[in-house]
């Protein structure tokens, strides 16, 4: 039996490496954490995937695992309902007000339990997928390769049985780009539809009270470049409108880069 678990946060990195994995075999277990981040949006999409899913007679075991009293209190403008969503580009300075502390450690040690209690009951490896990639570093340390071989090394001391459990990094050394590509091949190895399993994500840290992505956010600014990237219209809704999301993210680009 191939067997992983893997955070399912309801957006675009999280979902492409789900269908990477069903895509190679594995039977998977997910899990969604309310963090109480603003854009909550995002527990329902992922909700919303899963469910297409199983009507694809994909099964998958999803659970949404409430740690908001754990996190609330945590300074970042993603959680502080009083900071102000940063907007521009992904790598400008402000960005670093979106760092979670210590987020990925504490999702990636909830993710480890539930493996090694996989594991023991069904006498199985199992890995721990993450959609962690190479645009992330820059902003987020923990989403660099030696935080993940750190947390593995101190993951085995501190288990039994953790022999059996590894970290699974598919597009470690890739970019947006690059993840958008896997999810639209593994679509077609899998006959689901790209658009409808991609307008039931979120990405925007800022969307509006009807869900609808800002376009403004570093998060919204590299999504639709990557979509632009591969020729394809992204299937989410904009509160301006793609046309509009489309010309402001070329701009912020052009002016990074200058």
């Amino acid at each position: 039996m191939k067997y992983a678990v893997m955070s399912l946060s309801g957006g675009m990195d999280s979902t492409s490496l789900l269908l990477r994995l069903i895509s190679d075999g594995y039977q998977v277990s997910c899990y969604t954490y309310d963090y109480g981040q603003k854009h909550s949006i995002e527990i329902e999409r992922a909700k919303d995937n899963i469910e297409y899913l199983n009507r694809k007679n994909i099964e998958v075991y999803h659970e949404i695992i409430d740690i908001k009293s754990a996190m609330m209190s945590f300074n970042s403008s993603l959680i502080d309902n009083k900071s102000k969503i940063p907007e521009g580009h992904y790598e400008s300075k402000q960005m670093k007000s979106t760092v979670v502390p210590n987020r990925n450690a504490i999702f990636s040690s909830i993710l480890y339990g539930h493996a090694l209690s996989i594991s023991s009951k069904l006498n199985c490896d199992v890995i721990i997928g993450l959609g962690v990639h190479s645009g992330d570093h820059e902003i987020y340390p923990d989403c660099r390769p030696e935080f993940y071989n750190a947390l593995d090394i101190a993951f085995r001391l501190g288990n039994w049985g953790s022999e059996r459990i590894s970290f699974h990094l598919p597009y470690l050394n890739g970019d947006k780009k690059t993840i958008l590509s896997d999810a639209l091949n593994c679509c077609t190895e899998l006959g689901l539809d790209f658009e409808t399993i991609f307008k039931n994500t979120n990405t925007s840290y800022n969307p509006d009270s009807q869900g609808r992505s800002s376009g403004k956010s570093g998060a919204d600014i590299e999504r639709i470049l990557a979509f632009h990237e591969i020729g394809i219209k992204d299937p989410v809704e904009y509160t301006e409108g793609w046309n509009n999301v489309l010309k402001n993210a070329l701009i912020i680009l052009k002016e990074h880069e200058g």
